[in-house]
């Protein structure tokens, strides 16, 4: 039963990640982030996997501030919070990876745990595809698409 809370995050993640990557690639090739992003791809290994701290670090104190609102009785601004910023931590970490993944894959351990996480992913995304609810959403969304039919 575990499987269906974290499915539903990984794909949450998946959904997000590739068009987050891609706006903030876009970003990066502003003047001044082109300096930035190639700082970050020039990090040792290790300083790459510091550097996932960051966005952890910094999304903290607003998660804390979100759930803050929710025991206040702003459960709408709470969640509003809670979304922005798991919208926002994906698109940092996802252009993060990209840049520094060539440095991290350096680490055994690393890359060996990312050998084994692609995979499990996977298997675990193909079994939800694979589901009944899967399916019927993806019917429906595909109807919602099409649009009244004359």
């Amino acid at each position: 039963m575990w499987q269906w809370p974290l499915a539903l995050l990984i794909l949450f993640e998946e959904w997000g990640w590739e068009p987050l990557q891609r706006l903030l690639a876009w970003v990066g090739a502003w003047p001044g982030f082109r300096q930035l992003e190639a700082w970050v791809r020039r990090l040792p290994p290790y300083g790459a996997l510091a550097l996932f701290a960051l966005p952890t670090l910094a999304l903290l104190p607003i998660k804390l501030l979100a759930l803050w609102a929710v025991s206040r009785g702003h459960a709408l601004l709470g969640l509003a919070v809670i979304l922005a910023a798991k919208l926002g931590g994906t698109a940092v970490v996802a252009r993060l990876f990209t840049l520094t993944q060539p440095a991290l894959m350096r680490l055994a351990w690393f890359a060996r745990l990312h050998g084994r996480w692609v995979p499990w992913k996977e298997a675990l995304l193909a079994r939800v595809r694979a589901s009944a609810p899967w399916r019927l959403a993806r019917a429906l969304r595909a109807r919602l698409r099409r649009g009244p039919r004359p």
